[in-house]
């Protein structure tokens, strides 16, 4: 336990350069606040006893009201998770987060299905990183190193290394898809899961037709004066 306390302390002071220093991290970090009373409301869900489960959420309820970040006490999170800022962070019953995974401001990790008892939130491997306000809707996985744009809206499986953006979410980047190998401790870390020089591929072709047509139209112009 204290090992996974220290992991959570260093991940905070690894991917935020606002971070001073630990006793800053320890008193002012609601996400790190978030995280920790969430382990604790874990461990009376475990429990099969009524009481128990309903201590639980009432801490998942104080922690909501303490720090803006809503956390089922179901959902199990790895150890170095980063919940930078928070604000409006819900993360439902049957979502799993691996470690060291990074979840910026205002992201919904939701379910799409009302089956009680199956699993209907999304799965996050190893050093994922989710931007500000997307939303990652469904029982699928988001593979290990993949980054989600922000204001993205995923409703199906990510693969790992792949960066996806827009709504609904596409992969931007499939040179990653299938290369999960350059995904690699020590590389630079995506900031709000943005990868500088990556362009929406439908905004892409978009242009590329506004450009043909602009020829096309030229084309046209000096054919009619001839």
């Amino acid at each position: 336990m204290l090992n996974a306390l220290r992991d959570d302390i260093q991940a905070i002071l690894d991917r935020d350069p606002a971070a001073r220093n630990t006793f800053e991290v320890l008193t002012c970090y609601p996400g790190l606040h978030a995280l920790w009373l969430h382990r604790l409301a874990h461990l009376f869900w475990a429990s099969d006893l009524a009481p128990l489960r309903w201590f639980a959420r009432f801490i998942a309820m104080l922690s909501r009201w303490l720090t803006g970040i809503e956390i089922h006490p179901g959902a199990r999170l790895g150890r170095g998770v980063f919940i930078d800022h928070g604000m409006g962070v819900v993360i439902g019953e049957t979502t799993e987060i691996g470690d060291h995974c990074t979840i910026y401001q205002g992201v919904t990790l939701g379910g799409t299905s009302l089956v009680k008892g199956s699993k209907r939130h999304p799965t996050l491997e190893s050093r994922v990183v989710v931007g500000a306000g997307a939303k990652v809707l469904g029982p699928f996985t988001v593979g290990e190193a993949a980054k989600i744009g922000s204001n993205a809206v995923v409703v199906k499986a990510v693969p790992a290394g792949a960066t996806v953006i827009g709504i609904p979410a596409r992969i931007v980047d499939e040179q990653y898809a299938d290369s999960m190998a350059r995904q690699v401790e020590g590389d630079r870390f995506a900031a709000y899961g943005v990868t500088p020089g990556l362009q929406d591929p439908v905004d892409v072709v978009l242009h590329q037709l506004v450009d043909e047509l602009k020829r096309q139209q030229e084309e046209i112009e000096a054919l009619k004066k001839r």
